[in-house]
């Protein structure tokens, strides 16, 4: 039978939302152990340029928006999320930025602001979440980008263990080589390099690509 993507969606996002009601409290406490080169992905995109505005999609408790303000003093940072947890969170670490760092609820399943559009847009440990839609949400965020603006992508990539797989699936993750080769098609890459976690255990990514394509 075939899944309905919209219905699919709408699970996945209440799923979670329940979900980071309890994780939320614990999520930086527990997720420095494997959620590799997140500030290494904002340094390499001040290698490259020095956004003006920049969007974090799946932002989750802000620890990278408190990392690209400090970074670009400048920018006018938005982050989104689905979940008014990890946002409650996210409000709390920002606060020293003031309002350069501007928060909302909300799945990217559309764009967030074309009329507007962004300098960069990141993505860190959210597209292999997005099961459906990490396809439309990169699509989103190619539309919304301005030439020549970068989109930057931290995730997990594969691992050769069936165990690592299934814990995965129990946190929402889905690992495979999906992610990478699309975006590479998408997006002119900057840098495009697979990492080894634990000695092989698993491999993560870190994607900084160009905005160069016609649409």
């Amino acid at each position: 039978m075939k899944v309905n993507e919209p219905d699919a969606r709408l699970e996945l996002m209440s799923g979670i939302e329940r979900y980071y009601q309890f994780h939320a409290k614990i999520y930086d406490l527990t997720r420095w152990i494997y959620v590799f080169g997140r500030k290494e992905l904002v340094k390499r995109v001040s290698d490259y340029a020095a956004p003006k505005r920049i969007l974090e999609v799946g932002c989750g408790t802000g620890k990278n928006l408190v990392t690209l303000s400090r970074v670009f003093p400048c920018a006018e940072i938005t982050g989104i999320d689905m979940s008014s947890a990890m946002l409650a969170v996210a409000r709390k670490k920002t606060e020293g930025a003031g309002s350069r760092v501007i928060l909302h609820q909300m799945s990217y399943d559309r764009p967030f602001s074309r009329s507007k559009p962004f300098d960069c847009i990141l993505f860190s440990y959210c597209l292999s979440m997005m099961n459906p839609g990490w396809m439309q949400a990169i699509k989103s965020a190619l539309s919304e980008l301005k030439t020549n603006g970068f989109i930057a992508v931290v995730d997990f990539h594969e691992s050769p263990l069936r165990i690592l797989r299934a814990w995965g699936r129990l946190n929402y993750v889905r690992f495979g080589v999906h992610l990478l080769p699309y975006l590479a098609a998408v997006a002119k890459p900057t840098i495009a390099e697979r990492r080894a976690a634990f000695f092989g255990l698993w491999e993560y990514f870190i994607f900084v690509g160009e905005n160069v394509f016609p649409r």
